[in-house]
């Protein structure tokens, strides 16, 4: 009964029962890809980064890595998106606020 759904009511069969009970207690994350196009210019900076870590402490930082880092100390600051409207703006919105936290501002 491939492709069928359930009817309303019906009890779920034992696999999706152990499924759903499995992910109740799962505290891993539900992770997704993320694709985006970028420059020459900003991938050499992805590679360099991770080269640095790489020659520092011996572990390269892969993109994803790099990626989640700067999402994290994003939210950690509390960084929003109000007031962006282009990569522009959510440049200069970041400057600003790393130029608060270098001056002890925060």
């Amino acid at each position: 009964m491939v492709g069928i759904p359930p009817l309303e009511g019906a009890p779920l069969k034992a696999e999706e029962e152990m499924n759903n009970q499995d992910n109740k207690f799962n505290s891993k994350p539900i992770k997704h890809r993320v694709i985006t196009m970028l420059d020459r210019q900003e991938l050499d900076f992805l590679d360099k980064l991770g080269k640095d870590a790489l020659f520092s402490v011996g572990h390269k930082l892969s993109y994803s890595e790099i990626l989640k880092g700067l999402i994290d100390f994003s939210i950690e600051i509390g960084f929003s998106g109000e007031k962006v409207n282009s990569s522009l703006a959510l440049k200069e919105k970041m400057m600003k606020e790393v130029s608060q936290i270098k001056g002890g501002e925060r």
